[in-house]
Protein backbone atom coordinates (compact mmCIF):
# COMPACT_ATOMS: atom_id res chain seq x y z
CA UNK A 1 0.00 0.00 0.00
CA UNK A 2 1.61 2.91 -1.21
CA UNK A 3 1.00 6.41 1.08
CA UNK A 4 1.50 10.30 0.60
CA UNK A 5 3.80 11.38 3.86
CA UNK A 6 1.25 13.90 4.24
CA UNK A 7 -0.69 11.57 5.48
CA UNK A 8 1.30 9.41 7.46
CA UNK A 9 0.36 11.44 10.65
CA UNK A 10 -3.39 10.20 10.42
CA UNK A 11 -2.49 6.87 9.48
CA UNK A 12 -0.28 6.49 12.49
CA UNK A 13 -3.10 7.45 14.66
CA UNK A 14 -5.35 4.38 13.86
CA UNK A 15 -2.35 1.90 14.30
CA UNK A 16 0.68 0.55 12.92
CA UNK A 17 1.71 -1.70 10.38
CA UNK A 18 4.34 -4.69 10.65
CA UNK A 19 6.34 -3.38 7.56
CA UNK A 20 7.32 -0.06 6.44
CA UNK A 21 9.12 1.29 3.20
CA UNK A 22 10.59 4.95 2.86
CA UNK A 23 12.50 5.67 -0.22
CA UNK A 24 13.44 9.19 -1.16
CA UNK A 25 16.13 11.46 -1.44
CA UNK A 26 15.39 13.88 0.86
CA UNK A 27 17.52 13.23 4.32
CA UNK A 28 15.41 15.69 6.44
CA UNK A 29 11.86 13.99 5.52
CA UNK A 30 13.26 11.10 5.26
CA UNK A 31 14.15 11.27 8.87
CA UNK A 32 10.80 13.35 10.01
CA UNK A 33 8.67 10.28 8.69
CA UNK A 34 11.16 8.17 10.40
CA UNK A 35 10.52 9.80 13.97
CA UNK A 36 6.87 9.74 13.04
CA UNK A 37 6.93 5.96 13.46
CA UNK A 38 9.12 5.31 15.80
CA UNK A 39 7.49 7.90 18.32
CA UNK A 40 4.09 5.65 17.32
CA UNK A 41 5.77 2.46 17.97
CA UNK A 42 7.47 3.68 21.26
CA UNK A 43 4.12 4.74 22.35
CA UNK A 44 2.88 1.57 21.66
CA UNK A 45 5.22 -0.96 23.23
CA UNK A 46 8.06 -1.29 20.67
CA UNK A 47 11.25 -0.82 23.29
CA UNK A 48 13.78 -2.53 21.61
CA UNK A 49 15.51 -1.01 18.06
CA UNK A 50 18.39 -2.23 16.13
CA UNK A 51 19.66 -1.15 12.88
CA UNK A 52 21.38 -2.86 9.75
CA UNK A 53 22.92 -0.73 7.12
CA UNK A 54 24.14 -3.11 3.80
CA UNK A 55 27.15 -2.45 2.86
CA UNK A 56 29.09 -4.49 0.25
CA UNK A 57 28.09 -7.87 -1.25
CA UNK A 58 29.56 -9.71 1.25
CA UNK A 59 26.58 -8.19 3.55
CA UNK A 60 25.21 -11.13 6.05
CA UNK A 61 21.59 -11.12 5.22
CA UNK A 62 21.23 -13.72 8.11
CA UNK A 63 21.76 -11.30 10.33
CA UNK A 64 18.18 -9.20 9.42
CA UNK A 65 16.61 -12.13 8.76
CA UNK A 66 17.68 -13.45 12.87
CA UNK A 67 17.07 -10.13 14.40
CA UNK A 68 13.34 -9.99 12.93
CA UNK A 69 12.82 -13.17 13.91
CA UNK A 70 13.59 -13.32 17.33
CA UNK A 71 13.38 -11.12 20.68
CA UNK A 72 15.14 -10.05 23.35
CA UNK A 73 14.75 -11.22 26.70
CA UNK A 74 14.31 -7.27 27.57
CA UNK A 75 12.08 -6.29 25.33
CA UNK A 76 8.53 -7.72 24.33
CA UNK A 77 8.59 -5.60 21.09
CA UNK A 78 11.42 -4.56 18.63
CA UNK A 79 11.57 -2.17 16.13
CA UNK A 80 14.24 -3.54 13.02
CA UNK A 81 15.95 -1.28 10.65
CA UNK A 82 17.34 -1.76 7.20
CA UNK A 83 19.26 0.55 5.42
CA UNK A 84 20.48 -0.09 1.44
CA UNK A 85 22.14 3.44 0.93
CA UNK A 86 22.74 1.51 -2.68
CA UNK A 87 19.26 0.70 -3.37
CA UNK A 88 19.85 -2.22 -4.58
CA UNK A 89 20.15 -5.14 -2.46
CA UNK A 90 21.71 -7.52 -4.75
CA UNK A 91 20.60 -11.41 -5.43
CA UNK A 92 21.36 -13.10 -2.22
CA UNK A 93 19.55 -9.75 -0.76
CA UNK A 94 16.98 -10.18 -2.67
CA UNK A 95 16.00 -13.12 -1.62
CA UNK A 96 16.62 -12.15 1.75
CA UNK A 97 14.36 -9.13 1.42
CA UNK A 98 11.12 -11.09 0.24
CA UNK A 99 11.68 -13.35 3.28
CA UNK A 100 11.54 -10.61 5.28
CA UNK A 101 8.76 -9.27 3.81
CA UNK A 102 7.01 -12.70 4.70
CA UNK A 103 8.29 -13.03 8.59
CA UNK A 104 6.67 -9.40 8.73
CA UNK A 105 3.40 -10.98 7.76
CA UNK A 106 0.87 -11.31 11.01
CA UNK A 107 4.26 -10.28 13.37
CA UNK A 108 2.93 -7.85 16.21
CA UNK A 109 6.00 -8.06 18.15
CA UNK A 110 8.31 -6.71 15.40
CA UNK A 111 8.00 -3.30 13.05
CA UNK A 112 10.25 -3.37 10.49
CA UNK A 113 11.36 -0.53 8.57
CA UNK A 114 13.51 -0.31 5.41
CA UNK A 115 14.91 3.05 4.50
CA UNK A 116 16.03 3.34 0.64
CA UNK A 117 16.99 6.21 -1.58
CA UNK A 118 15.37 7.15 -4.70
CA UNK A 119 14.84 4.51 -7.20
CA UNK A 120 14.20 4.58 -10.62
CA UNK A 121 11.25 2.54 -12.58
CA UNK A 122 13.44 -0.27 -12.87
CA UNK A 123 14.23 -1.02 -9.63
CA UNK A 124 10.83 -0.35 -8.22
CA UNK A 125 9.67 -3.28 -10.60
CA UNK A 126 12.12 -5.65 -8.75
CA UNK A 127 10.45 -8.33 -7.39
CA UNK A 128 11.71 -7.48 -4.06
CA UNK A 129 10.72 -3.65 -4.14
CA UNK A 130 7.15 -5.35 -5.51
CA UNK A 131 7.28 -7.76 -2.06
CA UNK A 132 8.14 -4.66 -0.08
CA UNK A 133 4.92 -2.81 -1.39
CA UNK A 134 2.83 -5.47 0.08
CA UNK A 135 3.49 -3.40 3.27
CA UNK A 136 3.41 0.40 3.77
CA UNK A 137 5.42 2.16 1.07
CA UNK A 138 6.05 6.29 1.16
CA UNK A 139 7.58 7.83 -1.17
CA UNK A 140 9.76 10.85 -0.09
CA UNK A 141 9.66 13.35 -2.71
CA UNK A 142 11.81 16.57 -2.74
CA UNK A 143 10.31 19.99 -2.27
CA UNK A 144 10.68 21.72 -5.65
CA UNK A 145 11.69 25.48 -5.89
CA UNK A 146 8.57 26.35 -7.17
CA UNK A 147 6.88 24.74 -3.78
CA UNK A 148 9.45 26.37 -1.28
CA UNK A 149 8.24 29.72 -0.33
CA UNK A 150 5.04 27.67 0.73
CA UNK A 151 6.98 24.86 2.79
CA UNK A 152 9.10 27.91 4.74
CA UNK A 153 5.94 29.24 5.81
CA UNK A 154 4.06 26.14 6.77
CA UNK A 155 7.18 25.02 8.81
CA UNK A 156 6.96 28.91 10.35
CA UNK A 157 3.57 28.87 11.53
CA UNK A 158 4.45 25.59 13.23
CA UNK A 159 6.72 26.93 15.61
CA UNK A 160 4.05 30.33 15.33
CA UNK A 161 5.83 32.78 13.21
CA UNK A 162 4.84 33.99 9.84
CA UNK A 163 5.70 36.98 7.54
CA UNK A 164 4.10 39.73 7.00
CA UNK A 165 0.70 39.17 4.45
CA UNK A 166 0.68 40.30 0.24
CA UNK A 167 3.42 41.58 -1.86
CA UNK A 168 6.05 42.11 0.86
CA UNK A 169 5.62 38.42 2.14
CA UNK A 170 5.72 37.19 -0.51
CA UNK A 171 9.19 38.77 -1.49
CA UNK A 172 10.43 37.78 1.87
CA UNK A 173 9.46 34.15 1.44
CA UNK A 174 11.31 34.38 -2.04
CA UNK A 175 14.48 35.63 -0.35
CA UNK A 176 14.51 32.64 2.49
CA UNK A 177 13.80 30.42 -0.12
CA UNK A 178 17.28 31.96 -2.68
CA UNK A 179 19.23 31.57 0.56
CA UNK A 180 18.44 27.75 1.31
CA UNK A 181 17.41 26.22 -2.18
CA UNK A 182 18.88 22.28 -2.88
CA UNK A 183 19.63 22.30 1.41
CA UNK A 184 16.24 21.55 2.79
CA UNK A 185 18.06 20.37 6.36
CA UNK A 186 19.85 23.68 6.52
CA UNK A 187 16.46 25.12 5.62
CA UNK A 188 14.82 23.52 8.79
CA UNK A 189 17.91 24.33 10.47
CA UNK A 190 17.66 28.18 10.04
CA UNK A 191 13.82 28.02 10.29
CA UNK A 192 14.34 26.72 13.93
CA UNK A 193 16.92 29.44 14.72
CA UNK A 194 14.27 32.33 13.81
CA UNK A 195 12.27 30.80 16.74
CA UNK A 196 15.29 31.06 19.17
CA UNK A 197 16.04 34.30 18.30
CA UNK A 198 12.19 36.42 17.62
CA UNK A 199 9.20 35.29 19.56
CA UNK A 200 5.80 34.10 18.04
CA UNK A 201 4.43 36.50 15.62
CA UNK A 202 5.36 38.43 12.47
CA UNK A 203 8.56 37.95 10.72
CA UNK A 204 9.77 41.05 8.80
CA UNK A 205 12.17 41.11 5.91
CA UNK A 206 15.01 42.02 8.02
CA UNK A 207 14.44 39.67 10.53
CA UNK A 208 15.18 36.98 7.72
CA UNK A 209 18.32 39.35 6.47
CA UNK A 210 20.11 39.10 9.41
CA UNK A 211 19.25 35.70 10.51
CA UNK A 212 19.42 33.09 7.77
CA UNK A 213 22.47 32.22 6.09
CA UNK A 214 23.31 31.34 2.51
CA UNK A 215 23.25 27.43 2.26
CA UNK A 216 22.03 27.07 -0.69
CA UNK A 217 23.03 23.94 -2.68
CA UNK A 218 22.72 23.51 -6.25
CA UNK A 219 23.30 20.56 -8.86
CA UNK A 220 23.60 20.65 -12.65
CA UNK A 221 19.94 19.20 -12.92
CA UNK A 222 18.44 21.95 -10.96
CA UNK A 223 20.63 24.43 -13.11
CA UNK A 224 18.92 22.99 -16.40
CA UNK A 225 15.13 23.29 -15.36
CA UNK A 226 16.43 27.04 -14.41
CA UNK A 227 17.38 27.38 -17.80
CA UNK A 228 14.43 26.02 -19.22
CA UNK A 229 12.14 27.63 -17.01
CA UNK A 230 13.80 30.99 -18.20
CA UNK A 231 14.89 31.89 -14.32
CA UNK A 232 17.67 33.97 -15.28
CA UNK A 233 17.97 35.42 -11.77
CA UNK A 234 18.27 31.97 -10.65
CA UNK A 235 20.39 30.57 -13.33
CA UNK A 236 23.12 33.36 -12.51
CA UNK A 237 22.94 32.12 -8.39
CA UNK A 238 23.16 28.68 -9.55
CA UNK A 239 25.90 29.28 -11.56
CA UNK A 240 28.07 31.43 -9.16
CA UNK A 241 27.20 28.73 -6.31
CA UNK A 242 28.62 25.52 -8.73
CA UNK A 243 31.48 26.98 -9.17
CA UNK A 244 32.36 28.14 -5.58
CA UNK A 245 31.58 24.55 -4.97
CA UNK A 246 34.31 23.34 -7.57
CA UNK A 247 31.54 21.48 -9.96
CA UNK A 248 33.56 20.51 -12.61
CA UNK A 249 33.19 23.20 -15.78
CA UNK A 250 32.75 19.86 -18.16
CA UNK A 251 29.87 18.46 -16.22
CA UNK A 252 27.80 21.80 -16.35
CA UNK A 253 28.68 22.21 -19.56
CA UNK A 254 27.50 18.92 -20.93
CA UNK A 255 24.47 19.31 -19.02
CA UNK A 256 23.60 22.59 -21.02
CA UNK A 257 24.47 21.02 -24.44
CA UNK A 258 22.35 17.83 -23.70
CA UNK A 259 19.84 20.20 -22.82
CA UNK A 260 20.28 21.85 -26.33
CA UNK A 261 21.08 18.53 -28.28
CA UNK A 262 17.85 17.35 -27.29
CA UNK A 263 15.77 20.37 -27.79
CA UNK A 264 17.32 20.59 -31.66
CA UNK A 265 16.16 16.65 -32.06
CA UNK A 266 12.68 17.60 -30.83
CA UNK A 267 12.28 20.51 -33.45
CA UNK A 268 14.01 18.41 -35.64
CA UNK A 269 11.15 15.06 -35.41
CA UNK A 270 8.56 18.24 -35.52
CA UNK A 271 9.44 19.49 -38.14
CA UNK A 272 9.49 16.29 -40.19
CA UNK A 273 5.52 15.87 -39.05
CA UNK A 274 5.77 13.69 -35.54
CA UNK A 275 3.59 15.50 -33.01
CA UNK A 276 5.44 16.66 -29.94
CA UNK A 277 4.62 14.53 -27.10
CA UNK A 278 5.75 11.64 -29.73
CA UNK A 279 8.97 13.72 -30.44
CA UNK A 280 9.46 13.82 -26.68
CA UNK A 281 8.98 10.24 -26.16
CA UNK A 282 11.60 9.29 -28.85
CA UNK A 283 14.47 11.33 -27.14
CA UNK A 284 13.48 10.14 -23.61
CA UNK A 285 12.12 13.27 -22.29
CA UNK A 286 10.12 12.85 -18.92
CA UNK A 287 8.67 14.31 -16.28
CA UNK A 288 10.08 17.67 -15.53
CA UNK A 289 11.91 18.31 -18.54
CA UNK A 290 9.07 17.40 -20.57
CA UNK A 291 6.66 20.10 -19.61
CA UNK A 292 9.50 22.54 -19.75
CA UNK A 293 9.87 21.46 -23.11
CA UNK A 294 6.13 21.36 -24.16
CA UNK A 295 6.64 24.98 -22.78
CA UNK A 296 9.64 26.62 -25.14
CA UNK A 297 9.25 24.52 -27.77
CA UNK A 298 7.05 26.31 -29.85
CA UNK A 299 8.69 29.52 -29.03
CA UNK A 300 12.16 28.08 -30.05
CA UNK A 301 13.15 28.42 -33.67
CA UNK A 302 15.38 26.09 -36.06
CA UNK A 303 17.81 29.27 -36.35
CA UNK A 304 17.99 29.85 -32.82
CA UNK A 305 18.62 26.43 -32.17
CA UNK A 306 21.54 25.50 -34.51
CA UNK A 307 22.96 29.08 -33.52
CA UNK A 308 22.82 27.60 -29.99
CA UNK A 309 24.05 24.32 -31.15
CA UNK A 310 27.04 26.00 -32.65
CA UNK A 311 27.87 28.41 -29.40
CA UNK A 312 27.75 25.35 -27.22
CA UNK A 313 30.50 23.55 -29.82
CA UNK A 314 32.50 26.31 -29.25
CA UNK A 315 32.34 26.69 -25.36
CA UNK A 316 33.44 22.58 -25.38
CA UNK A 317 36.90 23.99 -26.69
CA UNK A 318 36.76 26.58 -24.14
CA UNK A 319 35.96 24.62 -20.75
CA UNK A 320 38.81 22.06 -22.74
CA UNK A 321 41.26 25.19 -22.92
CA UNK A 322 40.88 26.24 -27.03
CA UNK A 323 40.86 29.85 -27.58
CA UNK A 324 37.70 31.85 -29.07
CA UNK A 325 37.24 35.54 -30.46
CA UNK A 326 34.12 36.06 -29.81
CA UNK A 327 33.74 34.42 -26.32
CA UNK A 328 35.33 34.87 -22.81
CA UNK A 329 38.61 32.78 -22.13
CA UNK A 330 37.75 31.61 -19.11
CA UNK A 331 35.52 28.84 -18.47
CA UNK A 332 33.25 29.67 -16.44
CA UNK A 333 32.24 33.24 -18.03
CA UNK A 334 31.89 31.57 -21.13
CA UNK A 335 29.63 28.57 -19.60
CA UNK A 336 27.55 31.63 -18.11
CA UNK A 337 27.24 33.16 -21.80
CA UNK A 338 25.80 30.13 -23.07
CA UNK A 339 23.52 29.11 -19.95
CA UNK A 340 22.08 32.73 -20.03
CA UNK A 341 21.70 32.68 -24.11
CA UNK A 342 19.57 29.31 -23.66
CA UNK A 343 17.36 31.22 -20.66
CA UNK A 344 16.72 33.99 -22.47
CA UNK A 345 15.37 32.10 -25.44
CA UNK A 346 13.53 30.35 -23.09
CA UNK A 347 11.53 33.58 -21.05
CA UNK A 348 11.03 34.94 -24.75
CA UNK A 349 7.98 35.79 -26.19
CA UNK A 350 7.35 34.45 -29.14
CA UNK A 351 7.00 37.44 -31.22
CA UNK A 352 10.34 38.64 -29.79
CA UNK A 353 12.29 35.55 -30.21
CA UNK A 354 11.22 36.39 -34.71
CA UNK A 355 13.10 39.83 -33.95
Amino acid sequence: MQLNPAQLSNHLSKGLKSLYTLHGDEPLLIQEALDAIRAAARAQGFTERTSHTVSGAHFDWSEVLAACGSLSLFADKQIVELRIPSGKPGKDGSTAVQQLVDQSRGNDTTLTLVILPRLDKLTRSSAWFVALESGITLEVQPVERAALPQWIAQRLAAQGQRVATGEAGQRTLQFFADRVEGNLLAAHQEIQKLALLHPAGELSLEHIESAVLNVARYDVFKLSEAVLAGQAGRVQRMLDGLQAEGEAEVLVHYTLAEDIRALKRVKDAMGQGKPLPMALREQRVWGVKERLFERVLPRLTQAALAALLQDAHVVDGVVKGLKSSEWPAQPWQALHKLAMSLCALCAATPVAQRR
